[in-house]
């Protein structure tokens, strides 16, 4: 049986280099932003369905596994056409990510 991560960020997860890039689609991403849905356990963040909203997301969910391992990570294509990136976790894990994409949640809520 595995035993879910700890509820803690390793801040030592990524490189210098890793950690701008982190920043630099983070930026892209939230630019793309069409829309957030607060879940029972956590977020979906909504993209307009294009190829670099894609990569991006594709390239961004790796790194930010390794620094918060504590989150369930999903990249879905819909049947209704929305890309979306969910994330969702146990206990504690919903007011960190209101915390930790603040500027996200706040400028798309629906």
């Amino acid at each position: 049986m595995n035993t879910p991560a700890p509820f803690a960020c390793n801040m030592t997860a990524l490189s210098r280099d890793a950690r701008a890039r982190h920043a630099q689609l983070g930026e892209f991403l939230r630019s793309a932003l069409s829309g957030v849905h607060e879940l029972p356990n956590g977020y979906e963040f909504e993209f307009p369905p294009l190829p670099a909203n894609y990569r991006a997301l594709t390239e961004l969910t790796p790194l930010e596994h390794a620094c918060c391992p504590f989150f369930d990570i999903a990249i879905v294509l819909s049947q209704d056409d929305k890309l979306l990136w969910r994330l969702t976790g146990g206990e504690g894990v919903k007011p960190f990510i209101r915390h930790e994409f603040a500027l996200w949640v706040a400028s798309r809520s629906a």
